[in-house]
């Protein structure tokens, strides 16, 4: 299973700090249902939820968002509701929780190569007027703000003003963002380059483009947060009810890693470096909870939904590059 996100990511909702419902509900959908086919009464999603300390109508409108952004669907017309999850969510929380499970396992294979991103759009043109001026100006900064998410999207880095970088070869998904964006723009100009740096490890090389010490601190906070926690596991001291939210709040904040760490080569890193350290607690915790967790999802879902323990299941991490799902009949 490819690590890579399918082209259509399901709008998937935006990571936020602090609780959120939304967030949290994606995370236990895909953490601990593997099947389409399982019908999920909305009363379990609420008893769900209501572990994290999520409100019952704060735990509907998430629902009612997932609905809208295409995770989950409503199965029939009765009352309460039924939902169920799209296959092409399935599709995608595997995908998901492969590359969150696997990211960091391994060194990424190093050929030195950059894809780089020079453009320039025009802040304004002569105009008759200060207002013209003005407004010209102001029209420039929607395509330069739209090419700016575009490429942090694509995992691109600002290396100075207008030229971004990515590590690796594939320039195919930019070269399509930026002629989808700027082919339109007056006076827009744009390259995609295959580079590499004649110095790559000095001090004018990529790394000045990314905000390493900010990462690792990062690190370092995800390690502070969650070692007793896994001092409690070693020690045997969590209990279903505890595990269910503590495994998947160490998964809900190591999700965001993967996706903000442009997994440097080590030589273009920091020494020591915390990611090996922060994924090796994140294992242990996501590894010994696994079990609890499932059992305290089903118990808290059956009162509402008889079928929780034959759908109810649980991800682990994997030395293949597929994390599978154990446990359930579903």
């Amino acid at each position: 299973m490819s690590v890579h996100l399918p082209p259509d990511d399901v709008g998937a909702p935006r990571a936020q700090v602090g609780p959120n419902p939304q967030h949290l509900l994606t995370t236990l959908l895909g953490e601990y249902l593997d099947s389409a086919d399982a019908g999920l009464p909305s009363m379990a999603v609420v008893a769900m939820l209501r572990e994290f300390g999520i409100s019952e109508p704060s735990a509907r409108a998430a629902l009612s968002r997932l609905t809208k952004r295409g995770l989950i669907a409503v199965r029939g017309s009765g009352r309460p509701p039924v939902y169920h999850l799209t296959p092409q969510a399935i599709a995608r929380h595997r995908v998901r929780m492969d590359h969150f499970l696997s990211f960091g396992a391994r060194p990424r294979p190093w050929t030195g190569d950059w894809v780089t991103v020079s453009f320039s759009i025009p802040q304004s043109r002569q105009a008759q007027s200060g207002q013209a001026q003005s407004n010209q100006a102001q029209s420039g900064q929607a395509p330069r703000h739209a090419v700016r998410k575009a490429l942090g999207a694509l995992g691109f880095a600002r290396l100075y003003d207008s030229v971004w970088i990515r590590p690796g070869s594939d320039s195919g998904p930019v070269t399509q963002a930026l002629r989808d964006i700027l082919d339109g723009v007056d006076g827009a100009r744009w390259s995609v380059m295959h580079t590499r740096f004649a110095e790559e490890a000095g001090p004018h090389g990529p790394a000045a483009a990314y905000d390493l010490a900010g990462l690792a601190s990062a690190y370092e906070a995800f390690i502070a947060q969650y070692s007793d926690l896994r001092a409690a596991v070693r020690n045997g001291e969590i209990d279903a009810t505890r595990a269910l939210v503590a495994r998947t709040s160490v998964m809900d904040s190591w999700r965001k890693f993967p996706d903000i760490d442009p997994n440097l080569p080590e030589h273009l890193l920091p020494a020591p470096w915390p990611r090996q350290a922060a994924r090796d607690l994140m294992l242990e915790i996501h590894s010994a909870l696994g079990s609890l967790a499932e059992a305290r999802l089903i118990q808290v879902a059956t009162p509402y939904w008889p079928d929780a323990a034959s759908w109810i299941t649980h991800f682990q991490a994997s030395e293949n590059p597929v994390a599978a799902p154990v446990g359930g009949d579903g």
